[in-house]
């Protein structure tokens, strides 16, 4: 109990009486060494509490039955048939374990922000995540650009970014282990990608189209790097926004270099575009993309015009009529649900949210930020129902390095073999 006083209340006491002079009808002796004891009692409370603040206090976004776990993405801008299938994944399969009763005793609540693939919107949509929603970590957050402005704002409240949907190497360099990349990154991609093109088809004027932001570089790096490991030149290069719609100028200046290989740091709709437009040029290099680009809206596009495109992948698409069961339940799930099929990013946000559920659950009742990271790095060999594998460890958060090769062939994406490609 706080004991509150006005200076000058209890009185001097006069020799041989104890004094009776204050509220509290006590000897004014007794009182003083009540209020000593109390002194000592809040002293070492503050202590207790100091010790607890020390320590980190209670965890943001973790409550006795609840777990917030937040996502800014794409659902109604250029990359949104990514962002949307991605994050309807990840909800189906929270619910799912909401309904079996949660993670050792605790439903997760799951907030997703529209950033229209861009940075303001993003920025804005992670600051309500972070501060009204309060998650506990963010996963799949959509777009290198968005992720790069929005991780000074997560580290900074110790909020982990979890296999964000992107897969530039500032997700998971420099290390932090509050970072956790889920994919090859496109720099590994690319460099792979021109590897196999100089040296099985003989590639050799090397050339580049790409979006004007951290995604392209990022791209545009390792078409570089893997140029000048092979002793070539990247001849030509064109840069563009990802809302830029007219690529003619482009093209006509890579065909007039004489590109016969074009690596691509575009996404779906400027990929469409540019495929389209070099097919009714009548040019046909070798374009290759990568993993955002690597979409059945890509392959599917009406018309046949991505006939033959390439794309580098961290993993290989499983399509609604593949044999597996899980895969089979899972598209029959998702359709149910949502009305469409699952697509290439639905299923890597399924795997995404797959993950994270077995670390939620090996981190245990008392659910920190330290046992939720614990419990990442301590996830091995993870089978995700449609192929690959993902591990990390106390010095790896980057949960897979294999790149594959893919071509449109009829429609569909069709691996060009089965096992990975490296550099």
């Amino acid at each position: 109990m706080a004991v509150f006083y006005r200076p000058g209340l209890v009185q001097p006491a006069r020799p041989g009486r104890k004094t009776m002079n204050n509220r509290f009808g006590m000897p004014s002796c007794w009182l003083t060494r009540l209020l000593a004891a109390s002194s000592l009692s809040l002293t070492l409370t503050g202590a207790i509490i100091g010790t607890a603040s020390a320590q980190g206090g209670p965890t943001q976004g973790v409550t006795d039955t609840e777990i917030v776990i937040g996502t800014t993405t794409d659902l109604s801008g250029v990359t949104a048939v990514q962002g949307v299938n991605n994050s309807d994944a990840i909800r189906m399969a929270f619910d799912e374990a909401n309904a079996k009763g949660g993670v050792n005793g605790r439903k997760i609540r799951y907030v997703v922000e529209d950033s229209q693939y861009t940075v303001p919107r993003a920025v804005q949509g992670m600051n309500k995540l972070l501060n009204e929603d309060k998650i506990f970590f963010a996963l799949a957050d959509g777009g290198t650009p968005m992720n790069d402005a929005e991780m000074p704002m997560q580290l900074k409240k110790n909020v982990p970014n979890v296999f964000p949907l992107t897969a530039a190497r500032s997700m998971y360099q420099p290390f932090n282990r509050l970072k956790f990349g889920q994919f090859a990154s496109y720099y590994d991609e690319m460099r792979s990608g021109v590897k196999y093109f100089v040296e099985q088809k003989h590639d050799k004027k090397i050339c580049a189209m790409y979006q004007d932001s951290d995604f392209g570089r990022d791209v545009l790096a390792g078409i570089q790097a893997e140029a000048k490991a092979l002793g070539l030149q990247v001849i030509a290069t064109t840069a563009h926004h990802p809302t830029d719609t007219d690529f003619s100028a482009s093209l006509t200046k890579l065909r007039d270099a004489g590109c016969d290989f074009v690596g691509m740091g575009t996404i779906v709709r400027d990929t469409n575009l540019i495929i389209s437009t070099a097919q009714k040029m009548g040019w046909h290099p070798d374009f290759v993309g990568q993993f955002a680009s690597y979409d059945p809206a890509v392959a599917s596009l009406p018309g046949g015009a991505t006939e033959g495109f390439y794309s580098m992948t961290p993993a290989l698409y499983a399509y609604p009529d593949d044999p597996r069961p899980d895969v089979q339940a899972f598209v029959k799930a998702f359709k149910a649900r949502y009305g469409i099929d699952p697509n290439f990013h639905g299923e890597q946000g399924w795997t995404a949210a797959q993950f994270v559920l077995l670390a939620l659950q090996k981190a245990g009742r008392n659910l920190t930020v330290d046992s939720f990271i614990s419990a990442m790095e301590g996830i091995k060999d993870f089978k995700p129902i449609f192929g690959g594998s993902l591990s990390l460890g106390p010095d790896n958060h980057q949960a897979s390095n294999a790149s594959f090769l893919a071509v449109v062939r009829k429609g569909r994406w069709v691996p060009v073999m089965d096992q990975a490609l490296s550099y």
